[in-house]
């Protein structure tokens, strides 16, 4: 699972079911659905043509596009879709991810029911192919009632310049479209428990999904530096490939072996015990080489009490207090990301009240429950919006 489906489990664990129903419909099988019935959330498979599912954003193009067979399969799926939800009495459609957004916003267009297209994704030409990225903004304005973006730094990936211009931000107008920022939160009190430590003693951690933009490489290079100063540093990688990006992940791990840095970094693969692993965590550390969307691990990091490293783009300085709750640093700079490594296990005193100062800022501004109810008045909102579906006292979301 990746962010959007940790976002996706960490919402419904908080909604206000007294308000609202979820039905989660997933379009194919996996650990989600598990995950799913033990929130005891209602959930359905439709299962969509695995050649959809796994067609990857940097494969996109007009070619993808107009694959005659794919395009029926896509159509048929649609309908299919757009039945379930009027079956179900669906109130709101609530798409979490870009491409549930193109057949979820279709078939709520068919259903006749309000539809949210959560966008988590950079929709640019730094995150997809560009005519991709440019159908997706025009999708983006033409398909939803209302727009959530995970980030203000998301957000302006979408807005036209002359909105940007006017000084939309996190609450716009773009035509019929209303667009809103609800950043991503965490349970901190799930990570309450977990104590700071020494940076020396702890592990140096980079968590995500094995990928070339999450910058492992840049990490394994950062660490080749900080052990000439600090050679009983420990690094680990947790993350696997998702995507067909193995040959990313044999990559690094052969740049570990010709670096001989074999002892020194290990490779820790899909955990889902991360809050755990974070006990025996001295320094987060995020290496994305273009701007990330969000940054759900970081959260998590600070929410844990731990100093983080940040590459500095995207949403991070939205996250990070540059200085006061972790550290930011150029992107794709190994140099700069070895220094502020240095830094923190030079003085480990500043590098526990960092995290300290972190954890504060991610009760005060990034808790689930703000989350929660930040969504649920963006739910109500379009319910009061729509003529044909009247604010029940509980309405349906899918």
């Amino acid at each position: 699972m990746g962010g959007g489906e940790i976002a996706l489990l960490n919402l419904l664990g908080a909604q206000d079911r007294s308000k609202f129903r979820a039905l989660v419909c997933l379009a194919s099988d996996g650990p989600l659905v598990q995950a799913l019935e033990n929130l005891g959330a209602e959930t359905y498979v439709l299962p969509l043509s695995s050649a959809i599912i796994e067609t990857r954003k940097d494969h996109l193009g007009f070619k993808t596009l107009l694959r005659i067979r794919d395009a029926f399969r896509l159509l048929s799926y649609v309908g299919e879709l757009a039945r379930f939800i009027t079956a179900q009495q669906v109130d709101i459609v609530h798409a979490n991810s870009l491409k549930s957004g193109l057949y979820g916003g279709v078939a709520a267009r068919i259903a006749g029911v309000p539809m949210l297209w959560h966008v988590r994704d950079n929709v640019d030409d730094n995150y997809l192919p560009p005519v991709v990225a440019r159908i997706f903004q025009f999708l983006i304005r033409l398909l939803p009632n209302v727009v959530v973006a995970n980030s203000e730094s998301t957000l302006s990936r979408i807005v036209t310049r002359a909105a940007a211009a006017n000084g939309a931000s996190s609450a716009s107008i773009i035509g019929p479209v209303k667009m809103t920022v609800v950043h991503d939160g965490v349970d901190a009190d799930r990570y309450a428990d977990i104590k700071s430590v020494d940076p020396a003693s702890g592990a140096i951690a980079l968590v995500g999904r094995i990928a070339p933009w999450k910058g492992q490489h840049i990490f394994i290079d950062a660490a080749r530096q900080v052990l000439d100063t600090h050679p009983d540093a420990r690094f680990w990688v947790i993350g696997a490939p998702l995507f067909g990006e193995d040959a990313y992940d044999a990559k690094i791990r052969q740049q570990v072996k010709d670096l001989g840095l074999d002892g020194a970094i290990s490779f820790l693969g899909f955990r889902s015990d991360v809050t755990e692993l974070l006990e025996d965590v001295g320094i987060v550390v995020h290496a994305s080489t273009i701007g990330e969307p969000f940054g759900q691990v970081v959260v998590e990091g600070m929410a844990a009490s731990k100093p983080v490293i940040a590459t500095s783009g995207g949403a991070l300085p939205e996250i990070i207090k540059d200085g006061e709750t972790g550290l930011l640093v150029p992107m794709n700079n190994s140099v700069a990301m070895a220094d502020a490594i240095n830094r923190l296990l030079a003085d480990p005193e500043a590098a526990r009240s960092m995290g300290q100062a972190a954890r504060r800022r991610i009760r005060d501004h990034f808790t689930i429950d703000k989350t929660a109810r930040r969504l649920e008045g963006v739910y109500s909102y379009m319910l009061r919006r729509s003529p044909s579906r009247p604010l029940t006292p509980t309405a349906r979301a899918t």
